[in-house]
């Protein structure tokens, strides 16, 4: 089996061979204080009841994981929520199999998170708008009128949603998923998300600060499977390829608007930041009326045949990873995590 998922993972053997503690400085390395401390605050992400002397050795191996992956890759830069990410696999495969694991997907999945600035995070955030305005225009629409951008669903793409979610076995379920399909697929279902709670969203008041809260605090009762589903069918109808130039040219709220949203908080006027900053847009977005208005085409027969191929293709190839983490449901090293 551990073979089966080195091999559909893409790392070798040489890789796990090549892993030792001795590798771990941690006095000399620039980013121990912050991985020290979020981790210290990692209490949550274990499971209740754990001894403490069981949970401090698991949190002293989560450190040396993230060490030994950023010491040996230094084009990578540790983000706060990394740590998020590598508690899970180190709960569900333990620390040798888990830092191959983590490695690889830090060098592909997670490599746009990990460099030096958020360009490219807050790209990939930009993919959000545009896929709920292809599905439910009025949806996409209210959030543009509050304005509440899409800082929201910052720690659910940088977290794999691990930092959000309270049920272990709802995270690993995810985490299945997101490894056997596209490294974009988490900015899907954060749409999907969005768009299932379409109710809550219109009965909300049309305020940035009313919307970022109800948004921003996930249900724990999804109905996973069925949202899963619907986030393999909007990627085929909407591959990245088709959205990429929406993403590129949509006008990011994600810093600006952060901004605003914490000056806003301490000056307890919110109103008032919300209508300069709609004075400001409603120029251009006058000037943009008259443009043409893009017709949503429907893929043909055919042509949806042919991209649930080759989205079958990939989580056929991706196959040995969901097995890791659904393997790992029966063995769980160290830890009974499920009774």
């Amino acid at each position: 089996m551990r073979s089966a998922v080195k091999s559909g993972l893409g790392f070798s053997t040489s890789l796990l061979m090549s892993w030792n503690k001795s590798q771990v400085d941690r006095e000399d390395n620039k980013d121990y204080n912050q991985v020290l401390l979020d981790v210290q605050r990692s209490l949550r992400r274990f499971p209740p009841g754990m001894p403490d002397e069981q949970r401090e050795g698991l949190q002293e191996e989560l450190i040396d994981i993230i060490l030994v992956v950023l010491k040996r890759n230094p084009q990578l830069h540790y983000y706060q929520g990394y740590h998020d990410i590598v508690v899970t696999f180190l709960l569900v495969l333990g620390e040798r199999l888990a830092t191959a694991l983590v490695e690889k997907l830090s060098t592909h999945h997670l490599r746009d998170f990990m460099d030096p600035t958020m360009d490219n995070t807050k790209h990939i955030l930009n993919y959000l708008m545009p896929i709920i305005e292809r599905v439910n225009p009025e949806v996409h629409d209210f959030m543009q009128q509050a304005e509440v951008g899409t800082v929201f669903a910052l720690s659910w793409l940088i977290t794999w949603f691990g930092h959000v979610l309270s049920d272990f076995r709802h995270v690993v379920r995810l985490y299945d998923f997101f490894l056997a399909c596209h490294p974009l697929m988490p900015i899907y279902f954060a749409a999907v998300i969005v768009l299932y709670r379409e109710e809550e969203v219109f009965e909300c008041e049309c305020d940035m600060a009313m919307v970022h809260h109800l948004l921003s605090q996930i249900p724990q009762d999804l109905p996973y499977e069925t949202l899963i589903s619907r986030a393999g069918d909007l990627f085929v109808q909407f591959p990245p390829s088709e959205m990429a130039r929406e993403a590129a040219s949509h006008d990011s709220m994600a810093a600006s608007t952060f901004k605003d949203f914490d000056l806003a908080s301490t000056q307890q006027r919110p109103d008032s930041v919300l209508r300069r900053r709609r004075k400001q847009k409603q120029a251009a977005l006058e000037r943009s009326a008259a443009n043409a208005v893009v017709t949503v085409a429907q893929p043909s027969a055919a042509r949806r045949f042919v991209r649930l191929a080759v989205m079958g293709l990939t989580v056929a190839l991706g196959a040995a990873a969901l097995a890791v983490v659904n393997s790992a449901l029966q063995w769980a090293p160290k830890l009974d995590l499920f009774p």
